[in-house]
Protein backbone atom coordinates (compact mmCIF):
# COMPACT_ATOMS: atom_id res chain seq x y z
CA UNK A 1 0.00 0.00 0.00
CA UNK A 2 1.30 3.35 -1.01
CA UNK A 3 0.02 6.27 0.56
CA UNK A 4 0.96 10.15 1.05
CA UNK A 5 0.65 9.61 4.95
CA UNK A 6 -0.04 6.90 7.00
CA UNK A 7 -3.68 5.37 7.23
CA UNK A 8 -4.33 4.39 10.86
CA UNK A 9 -4.74 1.38 9.60
CA UNK A 10 -5.98 -2.13 11.48
CA UNK A 11 -6.11 -5.68 11.18
CA UNK A 12 -9.57 -7.07 11.47
CA UNK A 13 -11.44 -10.71 11.54
CA UNK A 14 -14.61 -10.75 10.11
CA UNK A 15 -16.78 -13.99 10.50
CA UNK A 16 -19.56 -15.35 8.31
CA UNK A 17 -22.95 -14.15 8.73
CA UNK A 18 -22.65 -10.86 9.15
CA UNK A 19 -25.64 -8.87 7.97
CA UNK A 20 -24.35 -5.88 5.47
CA UNK A 21 -25.06 -3.64 3.26
CA UNK A 22 -23.48 -1.13 0.92
CA UNK A 23 -22.97 2.00 2.83
CA UNK A 24 -24.53 4.11 0.17
CA UNK A 25 -28.08 5.31 1.88
CA UNK A 26 -31.42 3.92 1.60
CA UNK A 27 -30.44 2.26 -1.77
CA UNK A 28 -27.41 0.38 -0.87
CA UNK A 29 -27.12 -3.61 -1.74
CA UNK A 30 -27.77 -5.81 0.97
CA UNK A 31 -26.07 -9.24 1.57
CA UNK A 32 -25.16 -11.61 4.32
CA UNK A 33 -21.46 -12.68 4.32
CA UNK A 34 -20.70 -16.25 3.70
CA UNK A 35 -17.30 -16.19 3.96
CA UNK A 36 -15.25 -15.25 7.05
CA UNK A 37 -11.86 -13.47 6.78
CA UNK A 38 -9.14 -10.94 7.97
CA UNK A 39 -8.25 -7.72 5.93
CA UNK A 40 -6.67 -4.29 6.95
CA UNK A 41 -8.71 -1.07 7.04
CA UNK A 42 -7.45 2.15 5.87
CA UNK A 43 -8.63 5.07 8.29
CA UNK A 44 -10.96 2.00 10.07
CA UNK A 45 -13.47 3.72 7.53
CA UNK A 46 -13.13 0.84 4.89
CA UNK A 47 -11.16 -2.84 3.94
CA UNK A 48 -8.17 -2.19 1.28
CA UNK A 49 -6.84 -5.68 1.43
CA UNK A 50 -7.47 -8.57 3.10
CA UNK A 51 -8.04 -12.97 2.20
CA UNK A 52 -11.29 -14.90 3.05
CA UNK A 53 -11.60 -18.26 4.85
CA UNK A 54 -11.23 -19.83 1.14
CA UNK A 55 -8.38 -18.18 0.44
CA UNK A 56 -9.89 -15.21 -1.92
CA UNK A 57 -7.58 -11.98 -1.80
CA UNK A 58 -8.58 -8.84 -2.58
CA UNK A 59 -6.38 -5.73 -3.08
CA UNK A 60 -7.24 -1.39 -3.40
CA UNK A 61 -5.11 0.59 -4.89
CA UNK A 62 -4.85 4.18 -5.95
CA UNK A 63 -6.02 4.90 -10.09
CA UNK A 64 -5.99 8.80 -10.69
CA UNK A 65 -8.10 7.84 -13.86
CA UNK A 66 -10.88 5.73 -11.98
CA UNK A 67 -14.75 6.60 -13.22
CA UNK A 68 -17.23 5.40 -11.36
CA UNK A 69 -20.31 6.64 -13.69
CA UNK A 70 -23.24 8.08 -12.99
CA UNK A 71 -25.70 6.80 -10.26
CA UNK A 72 -28.71 8.41 -10.49
CA UNK A 73 -30.76 5.65 -12.67
CA UNK A 74 -29.00 2.69 -10.76
CA UNK A 75 -31.33 0.46 -8.58
CA UNK A 76 -28.82 -0.63 -6.01
CA UNK A 77 -25.60 1.26 -4.39
CA UNK A 78 -22.04 0.46 -3.06
CA UNK A 79 -19.50 2.96 -1.24
CA UNK A 80 -16.24 2.12 -2.79
CA UNK A 81 -15.17 1.84 1.25
CA UNK A 82 -17.15 -2.10 1.34
CA UNK A 83 -16.19 -2.95 -2.29
CA UNK A 84 -13.31 -5.20 -1.02
CA UNK A 85 -15.15 -6.78 1.71
CA UNK A 86 -18.21 -7.82 -0.73
CA UNK A 87 -15.89 -9.56 -2.76
CA UNK A 88 -13.97 -11.62 0.27
CA UNK A 89 -17.79 -12.03 1.60
CA UNK A 90 -19.07 -13.53 -1.05
CA UNK A 91 -17.04 -15.37 -3.37
CA UNK A 92 -14.79 -17.96 -2.85
CA UNK A 93 -13.11 -18.00 -6.88
CA UNK A 94 -11.89 -15.57 -8.99
CA UNK A 95 -14.34 -16.63 -11.51
CA UNK A 96 -17.78 -16.52 -9.23
CA UNK A 97 -16.62 -13.41 -8.77
CA UNK A 98 -16.25 -12.29 -12.41
CA UNK A 99 -19.18 -13.98 -13.24
CA UNK A 100 -21.37 -11.84 -10.77
CA UNK A 101 -19.64 -8.46 -10.70
CA UNK A 102 -19.56 -8.55 -14.40
CA UNK A 103 -23.20 -8.40 -14.21
CA UNK A 104 -23.27 -5.56 -12.19
CA UNK A 105 -25.52 -5.49 -9.35
CA UNK A 106 -24.42 -2.09 -7.84
CA UNK A 107 -23.18 1.03 -9.02
CA UNK A 108 -19.78 2.28 -7.64
CA UNK A 109 -20.19 5.58 -5.31
CA UNK A 110 -16.86 7.19 -4.10
CA UNK A 111 -17.19 9.25 -1.06
CA UNK A 112 -14.26 11.85 -0.18
CA UNK A 113 -11.40 9.83 1.45
CA UNK A 114 -11.14 11.19 5.79
CA UNK A 115 -7.72 13.88 4.56
CA UNK A 116 -9.65 14.83 1.59
CA UNK A 117 -9.11 12.84 -0.96
CA UNK A 118 -11.05 11.82 -4.12
CA UNK A 119 -11.24 8.15 -3.62
CA UNK A 120 -9.72 6.78 -6.81
CA UNK A 121 -9.11 3.23 -7.00
CA UNK A 122 -8.97 -0.20 -8.67
CA UNK A 123 -9.52 -3.63 -7.41
CA UNK A 124 -7.36 -6.55 -7.80
CA UNK A 125 -8.54 -10.13 -6.84
CA UNK A 126 -6.87 -13.53 -6.81
CA UNK A 127 -7.41 -17.20 -6.01
CA UNK A 128 -6.07 -20.82 -4.21
CA UNK A 129 -5.83 -21.73 -8.48
CA UNK A 130 -3.32 -18.50 -9.29
CA UNK A 131 -6.11 -17.44 -11.04
CA UNK A 132 -6.65 -13.11 -10.82
CA UNK A 133 -8.36 -10.08 -12.16
CA UNK A 134 -8.64 -6.91 -12.01
CA UNK A 135 -11.97 -4.53 -12.22
CA UNK A 136 -11.32 -0.52 -13.10
CA UNK A 137 -13.98 1.87 -13.77
CA UNK A 138 -12.91 3.91 -17.03
CA UNK A 139 -14.99 6.58 -18.45
CA UNK A 140 -17.87 5.11 -16.54
CA UNK A 141 -18.09 1.88 -17.80
CA UNK A 142 -16.54 -1.15 -15.66
CA UNK A 143 -13.46 -3.10 -17.50
CA UNK A 144 -12.67 -6.30 -16.19
CA UNK A 145 -8.76 -8.41 -16.95
CA UNK A 146 -9.18 -11.59 -16.10
CA UNK A 147 -6.86 -14.89 -16.17
CA UNK A 148 -3.91 -16.01 -14.66
CA UNK A 149 -1.41 -14.32 -16.41
CA UNK A 150 -1.86 -11.01 -14.45
CA UNK A 151 -0.17 -11.01 -11.69
CA UNK A 152 1.17 -7.42 -11.41
CA UNK A 153 -0.77 -4.51 -10.73
CA UNK A 154 0.37 -0.87 -9.61
CA UNK A 155 -1.56 1.86 -9.08
CA UNK A 156 -2.03 4.53 -12.47
CA UNK A 157 -1.89 4.63 -15.25
CA UNK A 158 -5.25 1.88 -16.29
CA UNK A 159 -4.41 -1.30 -17.06
CA UNK A 160 -4.36 -1.85 -20.42
CA UNK A 161 -1.92 0.61 -20.71
CA UNK A 162 0.38 -0.81 -17.57
CA UNK A 163 0.51 -3.97 -19.97
CA UNK A 164 1.26 -2.09 -22.74
CA UNK A 165 4.09 -0.60 -21.36
CA UNK A 166 5.53 -4.15 -19.91
CA UNK A 167 5.20 -5.09 -23.15
CA UNK A 168 7.74 -2.91 -24.26
CA UNK A 169 9.99 -3.98 -21.13
CA UNK A 170 9.86 -7.34 -21.51
CA UNK A 171 10.88 -6.94 -25.33
CA UNK A 172 13.78 -5.44 -24.22
CA UNK A 173 14.94 -7.59 -21.56
CA UNK A 174 15.10 -7.13 -17.57
CA UNK A 175 18.61 -8.39 -17.30
CA UNK A 176 19.35 -5.84 -19.90
CA UNK A 177 17.75 -2.99 -18.63
CA UNK A 178 14.47 -2.00 -15.99
CA UNK A 179 13.61 1.58 -15.38
CA UNK A 180 14.56 2.45 -12.40
CA UNK A 181 11.97 5.35 -11.75
CA UNK A 182 9.26 5.45 -8.38
CA UNK A 183 6.56 5.88 -10.85
CA UNK A 184 4.38 2.82 -11.29
CA UNK A 185 4.86 1.88 -14.40
CA UNK A 186 7.96 1.43 -14.17
CA UNK A 187 7.67 -0.38 -10.77
CA UNK A 188 5.30 -2.37 -12.16
CA UNK A 189 7.70 -3.54 -14.82
CA UNK A 190 10.36 -4.34 -12.35
CA UNK A 191 7.85 -6.15 -10.48
CA UNK A 192 6.69 -7.89 -13.46
CA UNK A 193 10.38 -9.19 -14.01
CA UNK A 194 11.44 -10.00 -10.82
CA UNK A 195 7.97 -12.26 -9.73
CA UNK A 196 8.98 -14.44 -13.31
CA UNK A 197 12.74 -14.53 -12.10
CA UNK A 198 12.52 -15.87 -8.30
CA UNK A 199 12.51 -19.44 -7.83
CA UNK A 200 9.17 -21.24 -9.04
CA UNK A 201 11.19 -24.64 -6.14
CA UNK A 202 12.72 -25.15 -3.35
CA UNK A 203 16.35 -22.92 -3.69
CA UNK A 204 18.99 -25.45 -2.40
CA UNK A 205 21.39 -22.19 -2.16
CA UNK A 206 19.63 -20.28 0.92
CA UNK A 207 16.44 -23.40 1.91
CA UNK A 208 18.70 -24.17 4.69
CA UNK A 209 17.97 -20.95 6.43
CA UNK A 210 14.28 -20.75 5.89
CA UNK A 211 11.89 -22.55 8.77
CA UNK A 212 11.14 -25.80 8.61
CA UNK A 213 13.04 -25.46 5.35
CA UNK A 214 9.75 -25.07 3.94
CA UNK A 215 9.12 -24.03 -0.11
CA UNK A 216 5.81 -22.40 1.32
CA UNK A 217 8.08 -19.86 3.61
CA UNK A 218 10.63 -19.36 0.68
CA UNK A 219 7.69 -18.55 -1.72
CA UNK A 220 6.73 -15.53 1.11
CA UNK A 221 10.05 -14.49 1.44
CA UNK A 222 10.98 -14.27 -2.16
CA UNK A 223 7.51 -12.88 -3.14
CA UNK A 224 7.99 -10.13 -0.27
CA UNK A 225 11.30 -9.51 -1.35
CA UNK A 226 9.98 -8.69 -5.03
CA UNK A 227 7.86 -5.98 -3.01
CA UNK A 228 10.59 -4.22 -0.62
CA UNK A 229 12.61 -4.08 -3.67
CA UNK A 230 9.78 -2.15 -5.74
CA UNK A 231 8.82 0.15 -2.50
CA UNK A 232 9.12 3.64 -2.26
CA UNK A 233 10.97 4.77 0.68
CA UNK A 234 9.02 6.05 3.65
CA UNK A 235 8.92 10.04 3.57
CA UNK A 236 9.06 10.78 -0.38
CA UNK A 237 6.22 11.57 -1.32
CA UNK A 238 5.14 13.79 -4.98
CA UNK A 239 2.63 16.48 -3.92
CA UNK A 240 -0.83 15.83 -5.82
CA UNK A 241 0.10 12.72 -6.99
CA UNK A 242 -1.00 10.19 -4.79
CA UNK A 243 -0.04 7.25 -6.97
CA UNK A 244 3.84 8.72 -6.17
CA UNK A 245 3.90 8.39 -2.76
CA UNK A 246 5.74 6.38 0.05
CA UNK A 247 5.42 2.22 0.95
CA UNK A 248 3.31 2.31 4.30
CA UNK A 249 2.69 -1.44 4.29
CA UNK A 250 3.08 -4.51 2.36
CA UNK A 251 0.88 -8.15 2.47
CA UNK A 252 1.45 -11.49 1.36
CA UNK A 253 -1.33 -14.16 1.23
CA UNK A 254 -0.23 -17.47 1.19
CA UNK A 255 -3.38 -19.03 -0.06
CA UNK A 256 -2.95 -22.47 0.19
CA UNK A 257 -2.17 -22.42 4.16
CA UNK A 258 -4.30 -20.04 4.20
CA UNK A 259 -1.44 -17.79 6.22
CA UNK A 260 -2.02 -13.96 5.91
CA UNK A 261 1.69 -11.32 6.42
CA UNK A 262 1.80 -7.99 7.35
CA UNK A 263 5.06 -5.91 6.93
CA UNK A 264 5.07 -2.44 7.87
CA UNK A 265 7.41 -0.08 6.68
CA UNK A 266 7.43 2.39 10.18
CA UNK A 267 8.13 -0.87 12.58
CA UNK A 268 10.94 -3.49 12.34
CA UNK A 269 9.14 -6.64 12.60
CA UNK A 270 6.95 -8.54 9.78
CA UNK A 271 3.70 -10.58 12.02
CA UNK A 272 1.40 -12.99 10.04
CA UNK A 273 -2.38 -14.31 10.60
CA UNK A 274 -2.64 -17.93 10.42
CA UNK A 275 -6.49 -18.11 9.52
CA UNK A 276 -7.08 -21.66 10.29
CA UNK A 277 -6.48 -20.50 13.83
CA UNK A 278 -9.36 -17.61 13.85
CA UNK A 279 -13.00 -18.57 14.31
CA UNK A 280 -14.66 -17.52 11.29
CA UNK A 281 -17.76 -19.01 12.01
CA UNK A 282 -21.33 -17.50 12.24
CA UNK A 283 -22.09 -15.95 15.59
CA UNK A 284 -18.50 -15.52 15.95
CA UNK A 285 -17.17 -12.32 17.60
CA UNK A 286 -15.71 -9.34 15.38
CA UNK A 287 -11.66 -9.07 16.50
CA UNK A 288 -9.37 -6.16 16.19
CA UNK A 289 -5.21 -6.49 16.17
CA UNK A 290 -4.68 -2.64 16.97
CA UNK A 291 -1.71 -1.48 14.93
CA UNK A 292 -2.40 2.02 14.25
CA UNK A 293 -0.18 3.51 16.82
CA UNK A 294 3.23 1.71 16.17
CA UNK A 295 1.92 -1.72 18.30
CA UNK A 296 4.97 -4.08 18.11
CA UNK A 297 3.83 -7.74 17.07
CA UNK A 298 5.86 -10.86 16.29
CA UNK A 299 5.48 -14.15 14.37
CA UNK A 300 1.82 -15.71 14.35
CA UNK A 301 -0.91 -13.27 15.85
CA UNK A 302 -4.11 -14.78 15.70
CA UNK A 303 -4.15 -15.02 19.67
CA UNK A 304 -3.26 -11.21 20.00
CA UNK A 305 -6.70 -10.26 18.79
CA UNK A 306 -9.30 -8.77 20.83
CA UNK A 307 -13.46 -8.52 20.50
CA UNK A 308 -14.38 -5.28 19.23
CA UNK A 309 -17.27 -3.59 17.59
CA UNK A 310 -16.97 -3.40 13.91
CA UNK A 311 -15.39 -0.15 11.88
CA UNK A 312 -18.68 2.06 10.27
CA UNK A 313 -17.79 2.09 6.58
CA UNK A 314 -17.49 5.22 4.53
CA UNK A 315 -20.46 6.85 3.13
CA UNK A 316 -21.06 10.00 0.74
CA UNK A 317 -22.48 12.67 2.25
Amino acid sequence: MDWKEDMSSNIWVFPAGIHRDGAAGEHSIKWIAKYGSVGVSGYDAGTTDGMNEKGLVANLLYLAEADYGETKDAPMLMSISVWPQYVLDNFATVTDAVDALRKEPFKIVAPTLPNGSKASLHLSISDRSGDSAIFEYINGKLVIHHGKQYTVMTNSPTYDEQLALNKYWTEIGGLTFLPGTNRAADRYARASFLINAIPKKRDNNYIKGVPNQSFSYQAVAGVLSVQRAVSVPLGITTPDQPNISSTIWRTVADQKNLMYYFDSATRPNTFWVDLKKLNLAIGAEVKKLTIEHGEIFTGEVSADFKNSKPFKFLSPE
